[in-house]
């Protein structure tokens, strides 16, 4: 397929740069193991193929709650190990960031659960378990620690979820091997030919009225347009995941990381300019 223009070509080159405007990484958390005990029934929805883990602090570990709604978070010790242990009273299974939800997401990931989430839901039990674990309440040592560790993953967690892109990615790179913000995804999950040329147009549009006198208007136009290709993305890429099928989620996403990115773009033009960066990655 020829590109209309030079300046297109290097637009398009640049698309599939590893960077990001809209995401970010959820391997920034902080993670610590969950310790469970033979009481403690496995979750029923299958596990993510890694574990993300860390050690904020020696011999010490979190304990697993299934009552984040506590008002206050309270520390136990117990003297008759050689370095005594503390644990985060209400602190929740960090498992995965599904299981960091128990109340609003208790089927865990898609297909047991749909991919769309109560946003408001997810928000609500946020600021309950935040406010269970938020390091201000401890004083400095281990248990301040574990908090700052543990209010980190819980803030990743949310951040992941809230966001279809994220969460999306996420899935694909925990439960089914497949990161498509890979330095190597521009090749193994190149756009498809038909999105590309979308892509393509917009960007003629703007070299062609990007200097006129009523450009504003039409960046907004293309704005609004933007939005609900998003939204029809999004829908598909919910669909996918709810009947299983990864490789339309794959595929769903690739086309949501460029619809993202020249949604940025269109927010950061400016009158004048006759281009946009398109820039994505993880």
């Amino acid at each position: 397929m020829a590109f209309r223009s030079p300046s297109l070509a290097r637009h398009i080159s640049r698309s599939v740069t590893p960077r990001s405007t809209i995401t970010t990484s959820s391997r920034q958390g902080l993670t610590s193991p969950v310790q469970q005990d033979a009481c403690t029934p496995r979750p029923l929805w299958p596990q993510p193929l890694r574990t993300q883990t860390l050690s904020p602090a020696p011999q010490s570990v979190y304990t697993s709650s299934r009552t984040p709604h506590r008002r206050a978070a309270s520390i136990k010790t117990s003297p008759s190990t050689e370095t005594s242990e503390t644990a985060l009273v209400g602190a929740p299974d960090i498992t995965n960031y599904y299981t960091i939800f128990p109340n609003t997401l208790p089927a865990g990931p898609p297909p047991a659960s749909p991919f769309e989430i109560p946003i408001a839901d997810l928000r609500r039990e946020f600021l309950q378990l935040q406010g269970i674990v938020h390091p201000d309440k401890f004083p400095s040592g281990a248990a301040k620690q574990q908090a700052e560790a543990l209010s980190a993953r819980i803030n990743e967690a949310y951040r992941t979820l809230s966001d279809p892109l994220q969460r999306a990615q996420y899935l694909l790179r925990e439960w089914h091997g497949i990161d498509v913000t890979a330095e190597d995804a521009s090749t193994k999950h190149a756009l498809d030919a038909a999105t590309l040329m979308e892509v393509m147009e917009v960007q003629e549009t703007i070299e062609a009225v990007g200097a006129s006198a009523g450009a504003e208007a039409e960046i907004e136009a293309l704005k609004r347009e933007n939005e609900m290709r998003v939204a029809i993305c999004v829908g598909a890429l919910a669909g996918a995941f709810d009947r299983g099928d990864i490789e339309g989620a794959r595929a769903e996403c690739v086309k949501l990381r460029f619809w993202y990115s020249v949604g940025e773009g269109l927010r950061e033009w400016e009158p004048g300019s006759t281009e946009i960066r398109l820039v994505h990655g993880s």
